[in-house]
């Protein structure tokens, strides 16, 4: 368990938008209580601006999976292995993997953990599997939240301002 001299993140990872407690918990469904409980447990620490947690769109890709892997009935300890492997073995270069269009599935029977994107290797996983394979498709995770993103964050430049205010104006 974590103790209260737990350090907090200071600088943001290179990622390119922050979003409020707020925008997180309207994306992926989760109440403002549980996102504070998480950070308050280690299992998603969002970086800290005095009491407003901010977080990087790899944290919302995550905290989609841990609602997506609660959802099918896995643990948060095991959530917690998978989450440590993808910080440990993927990290940035996932989000950079996905965003550039590839499938990436998480795949996962609570004790092994598997991060494929190709599919030969995930129909092995499956046919060699000695218990049953609880599958995420990171990708569409991170698609739904960037579209809904996409669709809430307001523009932020002043050029990005400029072209919104003239579509809004056009339609």
């Amino acid at each position: 368990m974590p103790t209260a001299a737990k350090s907090r993140k200071s600088e943001p990872e290179p990622f390119d938008s922050s979003f409020s407690s707020q925008e997180v918990s309207k994306l992926t469904g989760v109440s403002l209580r549980q996102l504070q409980w998480w950070d308050e447990q280690g299992v998603v620490t969002p970086l800290h601006r005095g009491h407003r947690r901010l977080y990087q769109m790899n944290e919302v890709v995550e905290i989609g999976l841990i609602t997506e892997l609660r959802r099918k009935g896995i643990s948060l300890q095991k959530i917690r292995r998978v989450l440590r492997y993808l910080q440990k073995n993927a990290n940035k270069s996932l989000y950079d993997t996905i965003s550039n269009g590839s499938e990436v599935h998480l795949l996962t029977d609570g004790k092994h953990i598997y991060l494929e994107d190709d599919h030969r290797n995930i129909i092995d996983i499956l046919k060699n599997a000695r218990q049953p394979i609880i599958s995420v498709c990171v990708s569409d995770q991170f698609k739904r939240l960037s579209s809904a993103l996409a669709v809430k964050k307001p523009p932020t430049t002043e050029k990005e301002s400029a072209s919104a205010a003239r579509a809004s104006r056009a339609s």
